[in-house]
């Protein structure tokens, strides 16, 4: 039945979109992230930016394996121009994101069980990458880290996530056809 094989590799559309999203998470981690830290202090934008990031990626593929590669390139040039660690936290989130998202086989589209599977996997994500931050790379207190740093990450991926749907709403109504190569 050929028809009804899981696709396992990536095609060259999608390569092309992992490697545009992976870019624009390095621009993001460099120009938005720090500049956010400095005005906040929290990880909200942080979280903002990479769980934007991976939403559209996911949405734009519709294929396991995206969100993770986005992640950990992204974030394996990131580190390897200096930049800021915590990126860690995210790429390992992103690897999570993309776990939970096989429970919707990775659509992200206006369908309430989808909103509600991404929305969940972001918002756990959020809070797995608050931890690993707050824990591994800053050093901070358990109460703390669990109290309020793991929540600020948490409020950044929904807010994300409220950039990166009506996104998605808008092309989806607009009839705009994900890139898809057979």
């Amino acid at each position: 039945m050929i028809g009804t094989q899981p696709k396992t590799r990536f095609s060259a559309v999608n390569i092309a979109l992992i490697s545009i999203f992976s870019a624009l998470w390095i621009v993001f981690n460099f120009a938005v992230a720090p500049l956010g830290f400095q005005l906040t202090k929290l990880p909200l934008i942080h979280a903002v930016i990479s769980f934007l990031t991976l939403l559209l990626a996911t949405w734009a593929t519709g294929q396991y394996g995206t969100a993770s590669a986005v992640g950990m390139i992204g974030s394996t040039i990131v580190l390897i121009a200096g930049g800021p660690l915590p990126v860690l936290g995210f790429a390992a989130a992103s690897l999570l994101f993309d776990v939970i998202l096989l429970v919707n086989h990775h659509r992200l589209n206006l369908k309430p069980i989808n909103i509600a599977v991404a929305l969940l996997a972001t918002a756990i994500c959020g809070y797995f990458a608050g931890l690993l931050n707050g824990f591994l790379i800053l050093n901070y207190q358990a109460s703390f880290v669990l109290t309020f740093w793991g929540p600020w990450t948490v409020a950044g991926g929904i807010i994300g996530f409220a950039i990166a749907y009506p996104i998605v709403s808008a092309l989806e109504k607009a009839n705009v056809k994900k890139i898809k190569a057979e």
